[in-house]
């Protein structure tokens, strides 16, 4: 039956596809934006895929205040939380507090309300061995440590947000049920050009701003299918007090490169396939370009997870991940993104 569901970040990539598959389902829809100068931009982005009407609502609420967040959930069946903390400045607590805090915050305003699930997105790499040197296939069970020296501080908000999430639940006895979503990274179709995540890494190959692809390996899964996994997740009996990792098949970036020049002709011919040696990315991480430290661990990577769980209790089956790096480059290409 139709219900009422809350998606926190409405003008995100991820919680735009959520929006657009709730919509589409026939469900009603209420989305928080940081300000009511945001509402437009989420209706025309929805828009191109699903005719809305009056079932998109909207609630201004922000991850860093309490303000906001009760009247968001107040009347909803459930919550999609995907929405994430953008960063900044301030080192690594900039990035970790506001994800942390902000989860807790969603929580607490779910369990007031009696909200009947909500479905959190944290990231595969909140499930993978804390050294990237390790090789094989891990699930659901393993956490990452959070207290590695070496994680960055992306992979260390993710897991410290999960974790309090499921500690909160662990001193929670209410109606209100939690599960989480762990994609890998995720490609395809973008509705806007404003905010397109990790997107941006076909961006910049089809632009020719790389100029050789590292050897950088990627469990690449379907923006379409990370929301199909949260809305069965979201109902699903057997999804409660559950993880599911959300990830799809492994391809080196060179990989990914070569698919594009092989599918797309002409439009691609920007994009190159020469692999950057591993000590060259390392020299230039240390010393021309500082953004490429966070990326170093993981050259040579091969550690993949398993997404036997999702297929099995949710019936979840993604699409091929050239599929997914395909349309993702035709779709930036409609919208004048490159």
């Amino acid at each position: 039956m139709p219900e009422t569901v809350l998606v926190t970040g409405g003008t995100g990539y991820v919680a735009g596809w959520c929006v657009v598959e709730l919509l589409r389902r026939g469900h009603r829809v209420r989305t928080t934006v940081r300000g009511h100068g945001r509402e437009q931009a989420v209706r025309d982005a929805v828009a191109g895929e699903v005719e809305p009407g009056g079932r998109l609502e909207f609630a201004v609420a922000d991850l860093t205040a309490d303000d906001g967040w009760a009247a968001a959930v107040e009347g909803v069946d459930r919550v999609l939380h995907v929405a994430s903390p953008l960063g900044g400045s301030g080192g690594p607590e900039a990035l970790i507090a506001p994800a942390r805090d902000g989860a807790l915050r969603v929580l607490r305003a779910a369990a007031a309300a009696g909200v009947r699930r909500v479905v959190m997105t944290s990231a595969a790499n909140t499930a993978s061995p804390s050294s990237y040197a390790e090789e094989g296939v891990t699930d659901e069970t393993l956490w990452t440590d959070p207290d590695d020296p070496t994680l960055i501080p992306y992979r260390r908000s993710k897991t410290l947000a999960e974790r309090a999430a499921w500690d909160f639940m662990a001193g929670y006895d209410g109606p209100t049920e939690l599960t989480t979503i762990l994609p890998g990274a995720v490609f395809g179709p973008i509705l806007a050009t404003d905010t397109i995540g990790s997107v941006g890494i076909v961006q910049r190959m089809l632009t020719g701003a790389m100029s050789g692809v590292p050897r950088i390996g990627l469990e690449v899964v379907d923006v379409r299918d990370v929301a199909d996994i949260h809305l069965r997740a979201m109902t699903a009996p057997e999804a409660a007090g559950e993880r599911f990792l959300a990830t799809g098949e492994f391809l080196w970036m060179r990989d990914m490169a070569r698919v594009l020049r092989a599918e797309l002709g002409e439009q691609a011919s920007r994009v190159a396939t020469r692999q950057v040696p591993d000590v060259a990315v390392r020299l230039a991480a240390r010393f021309r370009d500082p953004s490429l430290r966070d990326i170093t661990p993981a050259l040579g990577r091969r550690n993949r997870h398993s997404t036997a769980k999702a297929r099995r209790l949710l019936g979840w089956q993604p699409r091929p991940a050239r599929e997914a790096v395909v349309d993702c480059a035709r779709s930036l290409l409609a919208h004048g993104a490159v």
